[in-house]
């Protein structure tokens, strides 16, 4: 089995279960430029459980699109644990019950030594809960980077989603 073919299976078991558990994913992603949401809607049916996601790739649209402050961002940078968890806040307040938000250096170039090539922050949130942001390094270039980013996201919502 492929990537996209486990990303594909990956996202229609989140859909079973969000639909088992009538709710709506909404997603915010930089490093992955759309990939969640483009693998979430290659499933058929996913409309009656992905809500829509936004792109923020650059800083300005992270906080027009999402509410992400500027202060934030220029203390803590867009790769960041706090950056991620404004996304996922600002994703909830677009729609859906269920945000999951990503930002890292997928590469090749842009890494640091705090933040180096992989660095990769993926946040969930519920609706009314706490946001759980997990810091993962994946290997690789620029795509298997992207690809292990939503494969990680997916499974992080299958996590959270199992101990509801």
């Amino acid at each position: 089995m492929n990537q996209m073919q486990k990303m594909t299976q990956s996202a229609d078991q989140v859909g079973e279960m969000l639909k088992a558990k009538n709710l709506l994913l909404v997603t915010a992603e930089s490093c992955t430029g759309g990939l969640i949401g483009a693998v979430c809607t290659d499933v058929e049916g996913s409309s009656s459980w992905f809500f829509g996601g936004v792109i923020s790739y650059a800083n300005e649209a992270k906080m027009q699109g999402l509410s992400v402050k500027a202060e934030t961002l220029s203390v803590f940078g867009a790769v960041s644990e706090q950056t991620v968890k404004e996304m996922c806040a600002g994703a909830l307040q677009l729609g859906g019950d269920l945000s999951v938000a990503v930002s890292g250096v997928a590469g090749p170039s842009g890494g640091s030594p705090e933040k180096p090539v992989g660095c990769v922050y993926i946040g969930w949130q519920l609706t009314g809960r706490p946001v759980k942001v997990t810091r993962y390094h994946f290997p690789g270039n620029r795509q298997a980077i992207r690809e292990a980013t939503v494969l990680a996201a997916l499974q992080g919502i299958k996590e959270m989603l199992n101990n509801l």
